[in-house]
């Protein structure tokens, strides 16, 4: 008896567990405001472009193992542009976008592994990752001298403080000012940011389109279907009284 009552214990908590977690994890992003990330996976331009920036930026720290460099034929690009211009950490095309830099020293570096990032825009949302990006500002009180509105406190520095600038926080109106600027202007940064974002976003569901698409033909297929139903339904049932 006493096993079954701890059984049911045990069963109780797993089920109530997510009805507290889930309000903690609602109020900790409640205050931020995320800016609407220009996600398009038909713009094959902004992929590509996007694609780019991520293996240039990105991809020399974190990996991003569930995406194959060969996916990118899909968004356009030949085989032979994916070998000349962004296969610089893999040896085949079929391969998966690995990263050389070994986690425990990558640890001991910066405090922590950082993270891989084929699912992260699943994980996060990609308003979060465009908002994340488009975020960072200058923190004295930081190891790397580089903190985040996004995401308070984070590791990561901003390895493309050189395209955007340097940001400052006003405490009191919790907005961004731009102090210094980069090699971008506003508006070009933010375009790279949302192609970057717009192929993390691709690259976590590669398929997703494929996919919403064969959803449109199964719906169109079974509306077809429909009035052919009800048409052999009057059909069989008109001489039946």
């Amino acid at each position: 008896m006493k096993t079954i009552d701890n059984m049911k214990k045990v069963l109780l908590t797993v089920l109530l567990v997510p009805f507290f977690v889930m309000p903690i994890a609602a109020s900790a992003n409640e205050s931020l405001q995320l800016d609407k990330a220009p996600v398009d996976a038909s713009n094959h331009e902004s992929l590509q472009r996007g694609a780019r920036t991520f293996v240039n930026y990105c991809l020399n720290c974190h990996s991003a193992n569930y995406m194959r460099y060969n996916r990118l034929l899909d968004i356009g690009l030949t085989e032979k542009q994916i070998k000349d211009n962004l296969l610089f950490a893999g040896e085949k095309v079929g391969e998966t976008m690995k990263v050389a830099m070994n986690k425990k020293e990558a640890a001991k570096w910066l405090g922590a592994a950082p993270p891989d990032l084929s699912v992260e825009v699943r994980a996060r949302g990609a308003d979060w990752v465009y908002t994340y990006l488009r975020g960072f500002y200058r923190d004295g009180s930081r190891p790397t001298g580089w903190n985040n509105v996004a995401f308070d406190k984070v590791g990561m520095p901003h390895v493309l403080y050189e395209l955007q600038g340097e940001q400052e926080l006003d405490h009191e109106t919790h907005e961004l000012k731009l102090v210094k600027p980069g090699r971008l202007t506003v508006e070009e940064y933010d375009v790279l940011v949302g192609d970057l974002t717009n192929f993390m976003a691709y690259m976590a569901e590669p398929a997703k389109q494929q996919r919403n698409q064969l959803g449109w033909f199964v719906l169109l297929f079974l509306s077809v279907l429909l009035v052919l139903t009800f048409k052999l339904k009057k059909a069989y049932w008109k001489d039946i009284h």
